[in-house]
């Protein structure tokens, strides 16, 4: 288990992953990981309101038909169930709940911002930064570029709540 006690040089880890990469793309195409939570969302949904009422809303009916057959779901879930085994065998795994309820909202804010940046993009930071930029696509190195912005003026407004 030393393999989980220390990371891999970014040149390595860049170049396996464009490696990887290029055979993913050759075997599904473009895939973007937004998509399977959306349809885990939808199946959620689906199962408290029922087909009937969610037809009512055109996005589900027109642009994603919640299915289990939506391959996206598990990319998702092994995406999530793979983080927290390494967490756990890296022995880094703990439970964190906020202490204050402007960390909530700040949580809440930021969780609708990056909601509705997916649904625009109709991609999510993930694929993008693990998909686009080492095909050196210029899409790529833009949202990780305000990924990168994001994250820094997310972190200021953080800081600016935590010292008031």
């Amino acid at each position: 288990m030393d393999f989980f006690k220390k990371s891999l040089d970014p040149i390595v880890a860049l170049a396996i992953i464009a490696v990887l990469d290029i055979f993913l793309f050759m075997i599904v195409g473009a895939w973007t990981v937004g998509g399977g939570e959306t349809m885990i969302a939808g199946l959620f949904v689906k199962s408290l309101v029922g087909a009937k009422e969610m037809n009512r809303i055109p996005f589900w009916h027109l642009v994603f038909k919640p299915t289990w057959a939506y391959w996206k779901i598990y990319i998702s879930l092994g995406m999530g169930f793979g983080a927290l085994v390494s967490a756990i065998l890296s022995k880094e795994f703990y439970w964190r709940v906020p202490k204050h309820l402007s960390e909530w909202v700040m949580i809440t804010i930021g969780g609708l911002l990056m909601g509705i940046g997916i649904r625009l993009s109709f991609v999510c930071n993930v694929s993008t930064f693990l998909g686009l930029t080492p095909e050196m696509n210029l899409g790529g190195y833009l949202a990780v570029s305000g990924l990168v912005i994001g994250a820094w003026v997310g972190t200021l407004v953080y800081k600016k709540v935590l010292e008031a």
